[in-house]
Order: C-alpha cells, then sequence, then structure tokens
C-alpha cells in the first residue's frame, strides 16, 4: 500500500535529474565562444563532447599574424624590402578574414578578439620595429620613443574601435585605421630601400611615424568604404577602371601606393579642416 508513493517519489526525482542535466547542458553550450560548436561522438561506447572553432577564416587571420611576425624577424636581418612587402600581406589577409567570415556565415566573437591580437602585432608592433631597425635607430633614445608612440598608439587605436563596436558610424573610422597606417610606414620603408636612400632620412621617419601614431588616437574621421556594395553589380566601366588601376600601379609599385596611402592618411586632416572653416 505504500510502494506507491514511494515509486512515485523516486519517477519525480529521476526527471528532475534528467531536466536538471538538460538544463546543465543548455548553460555549458550557451557559455561557449560564439564560434565554439559542440560536437557529440562515440569513444569506447561512449558520448563524448568535442568543442571546436571555425577554420576558414581565422586561417587568414593566421597568414596575418605570422606576415607580421616574419616582418619583424626580416627587418632584424636588414631584408627590408621583404619586411615592408610582408606587412602588405598582412593587410590583405586581414582584409579577407573578416569577409570570409561574413560569406561563410561564421562571424564570432572569437574571431573578432583574435584578429584584434593579430592586428597588434601586424599594424602595430612591426611597422614600429620595422622602421626602428631601417631609420629610427639613428635617433637613438628619441627613434625608441618614436617607435613606441606609434605602438602605443596603435593599442589605443584597436582598444577604442572594440569597445565601439555597433555605437560608431559604419560609414567612418574614428582615427586612422592601424592598417592604414602601417601601409604608410611600409610604403615609406619600401619605396627608400627602392631608390637606395642615402643616409636614411632618420629625421623625416620619425616625424611620419610620429604622426601616423597621433593619427590613430585623433578624432579625424576617415572614410571606412563600408557603404560600398562589392556584391551588387557594376558599371562596366568601373570594371575597366579597375583594370586600369591595376596596370598604373604594376608601373611603379612602391611609389604608387605610398602615394595612394598618404593620400588616404590625409583625407582625413582635409576633411577636418574644411569642416573647421565651415564653421
Amino acid at each position: 500500500m505504500n510502494d506507491q508513493p514511494e515509486k512515485d517519489d523516486k519517477i519525480t526525482a529521476i526527471d528532475d535529474a534528467r531536466d536538471s542535466s538538460k538544463d546543465k547542458t543548455k548553460l555549458d553550450e550557451s557559455l561557449l565562444p560564439v564560434d565554439e560548436h559542440v560536437e557529440e561522438v562515440h569513444e569506447n561506447g561512449q558520448k563524448v563532447r568535442r568543442r571546436g572553432i571555425y577554420l576558414l577564416p581565422n586561417l587568414f587571420t593566421t597568414a596575418a599574424l605570422f606576415s607580421g611576425f616574419y616582418a619583424i624577424l626580416s627587418a632584424m636581418h636588414g631584408n627590408f624590402e621583404t619586411s615592408a612587402l610582408a606587412i602588405l600581406a598582412a593587410m590583405i589577409f586581414d582584409g579577407l578574414d573578416g569577409r570570409v567570415a561574413r560569406l561563410t556565415n561564421t562571424t564570432s566573437e572569437f574571431g573578432v578578439q583574435y584578429d584584434s591580437l593579430s592586428d597588434m602585432v601586424s599594424f602595430g608592433v612591426a611597422p614600429a620595429l620595422v622602421m626602428y631597425f631601417w631609420a629610427l635607430v639613428d635617433l637613438g633614445k628619441f627613434g625608441v620613443g618614436v617607435a613606441f608612440v606609434y605602438v602605443a598608439g596603435a593599442a589605443l587605436r584597436l582598444a577604442r574601435f572594440n569597445t565601439q563596436v555597433g555605437e560608431a558610424d559604419p560609414r567612418y573610422f574614428i582615427g586612422l585605421a592601424s592598417p592604414a597606417a602601417a601601409a604608410v610606414v611600409a610604403g615609406m620603408v619600401w619605396v627608400g630601400y627602392d631608390v637606395d636612400m642615402a643616409g636614411r632620412p632618420s629625421v623625416i621617419a620619425g616625424l611620419i611615424t610620429a604622426v601616423m601614431g597621433l593619427l590613430m588616437v585623433s578624432n579625424v574621421k576617415y572614410s571606412s568604404f563600408k557603404e560600398l556594395d562589392l556584391k551588387g553589380r557594376v558599371p562596366f566601366a568601373m570594371m575597366l577602371a579597375v583594370v586600369l588601376a591595376f596596370g598604373v600601379v604594376s608601373m611603379d609599385p612602391p611609389r604608387i601606393l605610398l602615394s595612394l596611402f598618404a593620400l588616404y592618411a590625409s583625407s582625413g586632416l582635409f576633411m577636418w579642416v574644411w569642416a573647421l572653416r565651415k564653421k
């Protein structure tokens, strides 16, 4: 007569345990980073839960990170042309990782943080050290200070960008983006190596490096070009213009690319001065 309540209690306890287990599983999965996924496999007759990350976009981020690392190593051995090209290669990989993630629907918080750390190496530390070994070393302690100003500017720029995601106007960058600043520095080193500058322009190099570092933490607005629709159809004339642009760049890559990078870095200042004059 008294066995039925005990059975009901046991059944209730079992159901509660199952519900608790399901809730715990859901909680564990909710604590995973966005790009981690859980895969259940059978090993030795038991279910094992494995975690993983999306491979494709993070491969491009890793390639950008390696390019920055290789730029530093090349500069330490005096291969400055290779250093400059490695930084420019990092820019290409950095531009691809986000687009690949969006196209393959594999965007994630992990990818965002990994990309930021990669940018710090490739566009913060690497350009400063490449410029230091190429020209700033002749300035002694002042050269060290200038290189650090650039590194600190890149770090602050990336930190500010990460904290303003979803808040700032996506059409503009606040402050010069670190890849653009790195492009100016790398472009100058590439041109200097290409023309075999005598005596290496230490003072000019120091001035440009410091200005790039300060522009990264400034409030000057720069176009992000994110309003451009690369997926939609474009007029044939636009495609022809792109082909012609590649042809022009191929005539003298170091000088033409440096001119384009410097023009973009100056564009924000021109817009800022123009806005002040209108007031």
